[in-house]
């Protein structure tokens, strides 16, 4: 047998007893699986997010609203930014004390003006606490995919606790999977073949998250 006639025979075994007339849409899924791995205080999942993203070598800080304009003018004076994109939605409070040149999120942008820009600025969708991950979706505190891939320092703020959760199960609930998702575990890396580490080649090579509480 070819290897279309072996797969297409196991596709025929494991439909064997699924009535003709059924369909995906009329076939719910049982979703009875575990959500989360233990049991922790929201308090507790803010620290394993903040563990794991320490540990995919990104930068972690720590902020209430008041304080969260001088921080970011502070890290972006730190790393010498002149320029600072910002999406359309963000909250304009949060860049009053830098002084750097905001760059709007414009869909007219080339690859280029992006790659010449210093920082982004930007939001996110919702944090997961045992992967150390970001899920953007592009909402109005985020802009377009692209303005998070192609400048080279991604500055985040995360609101805790109300955007952390515990593991990805709980995360999907709160997505739009009709949404430009982009999930960021860290700064971009990659290793070649010789397992030499290269960060920067698919977004990112810095990446710096802020966990913004209210009080």
């Amino acid at each position: 047998m070819s290897s279309r006639e072996v797969v297409l025979a196991r596709v025929r075994r494991a439909l064997s007893d699924v009535p003709r007339e059924e369909r995906p849409d009329g076939a719910p899924v049982a979703r009875d699986y575990r959500r989360v791995h233990g049991s922790r205080t929201a308090e507790e999942t803010v620290e394993l997010l903040a563990e794991h993203l320490a540990d995919y070598r990104a930068v972690v800080h720590r902020s209430t609203a008041g304080a969260l304009p001088g921080l970011i003018g502070r890290l972006l004076a730190a790393r010498g930014a002149r320029t600072l994109l910002v999406p359309p939605g963000l909250d304009a409070s949060w860049v009053a004390a830098s002084d750097v040149t905001r760059v709007e999120d414009r869909a007219s942008a080339t690859a280029g003006e992006l790659d010449a820009v210093d920082s982004v600025l930007t939001g996110c969708a919702v944090a997961i606490a045992e992967t150390g991950t970001l899920v953007l979706d592009g909402g109005p505190d985020q802009g377009r995919r692209r303005i998070t891939l192609v400048p080279d320092h991604h500055l985040c703020v995360v609101r805790v606790p109300d955007q952390v959760v515990g593991a990805v199960p709980q995360a999907l609930p709160r997505l739009a999977p009709d949404r430009p998702l982009t999930w960021i575990s860290g700064p971009s890396a990659t290793s070649d073949i010789e397992l030499d580490r290269v960060e920067g080649v698919h977004g990112p090579r810095t990446l710096e998250v802020i966990l913004l509480t209210e009080a």
